[in-house]
């Protein structure tokens, strides 16, 4: 078994940021992503995913290195000023290399 190292990059968002976010990942490489309606508390209250409008997502998504690095910036630089949103990465093992 031959594994590849990658990044997991996790972002957790306001829903009316998904068109933004799944965009972004597209156009800086991310062959493609999972995401899911998800709910929490924090910094900013209670987050229920009663009213799909105003809940939060969990859009994962695995790519290489360099990849992250520019998702992670241009989040942070285009994004995090505007929306309720974190990101955070993992480093993770893959098959398939090519898939992502």
């Amino acid at each position: 078994m031959t594994t590849h190292a990658m990044k997991l990059v996790t972002i957790v968002c306001e829903a009316y940021a998904k068109a933004a976010v799944t965009k972004l990942l597209r156009d800086v490489g991310a062959h493609g992503y999972t995401l899911f309606t998800v709910e929490g508390e924090g910094s900013r209250g209670r987050r229920d995913a009663d009213i799909p409008e105003f809940t939060n997502i969990q859009i994962e998504v695995i790519v290489p290195l360099e990849v992250a690095k520019v998702m992670l910036t241009r989040l942070e630089h285009e994004f995090f000023s505007c929306y309720g949103m974190v990101a955070f990465t993992a480093d993770v093992q893959v098959l398939r290399a090519n898939k992502f």
